[in-house]
């Protein structure tokens, strides 16, 4: 067989069903456990031995990235609804609180992904989806800041360390909803356009 036929080769079954695997079993783990769970419990309870979670996922940020992924069809869905907005400084706020939920997923996620978004290197696979999320962030950023909702000094990046350590705290369960309440009026408040300015 020649090379084109060996490239436009699917993947085993196996490979295919212990990739699968790894995924469902390590999503349980991170939800039960947050993600800094051994990923020797998430090969065994996948049926597979470490250096087959190895193969397919490298690094831990790489199983990561792999699980985000197949979580973010919630977070697409939501920035649907958000576009049916009229009102850029309410999709902004409803972006926000998506983005929240996303990163309060599995406790611990805010930190990982802040560490990538800061570090920005090219081979931690979660940098792109950060990259994205940020980039999506500032979009929102900027329509506020079009409609004079939102001061003109505030960035994407900068709400983006907002929501991750709001989703930080929501995490360590140290904060109730009230308190959660009022820290987002604090964020929302050093963002918003003041009709003075």
């Amino acid at each position: 067989m020649g090379v084109e036929g060996q490239q436009g080769r699917r993947p085993r079954a196996d490979v295919q069903r212990n990739r699968a695997a790894l995924l469902e079993a390590a999503q349980r783990h991170f939800l039960k456990y947050g993600v800094g769970t051994s990923l020797e419990a998430v090969a065994k309870e996948a049926g597979v031995g470490p250096a087959t979670l190895y193969r397919h996922f490298p690094t831990r940020e790489a199983l990561l990235a792999a699980v985000l992924q197949t979580r973010s069809e919630e977070l697409v869905a939501r920035r649907a609804e958000i576009a049916q907005l009229g009102d850029a400084a309410e999709a902004l706020r409803q972006w926000l609180r998506a983005i929240e939920e996303y990163f309060s997923a599995f406790n611990g996620l805010p930190e990982p992904l802040i560490a990538a978004a800061k570090a920005q290197e090219p081979d931690n696979p979660l940098t792109l989806p950060c990259d994205n999320l940020i980039a999506t962030t500032d979009e929102y950023v900027r329509a506020a800041q079009r409609a004079g909702r939102a001061r003109s000094s505030v960035t994407g990046f900068d709400l983006f360390l907002a929501a991750s350590s709001v989703a930080w705290m929501m995490g360590t369960g140290a904060t109730d909803e009230e308190s959660l309440g009022r820290l987002r009026e604090l964020i929302e408040s050093g963002y918003r356009q003041s009709d003075a300015e």
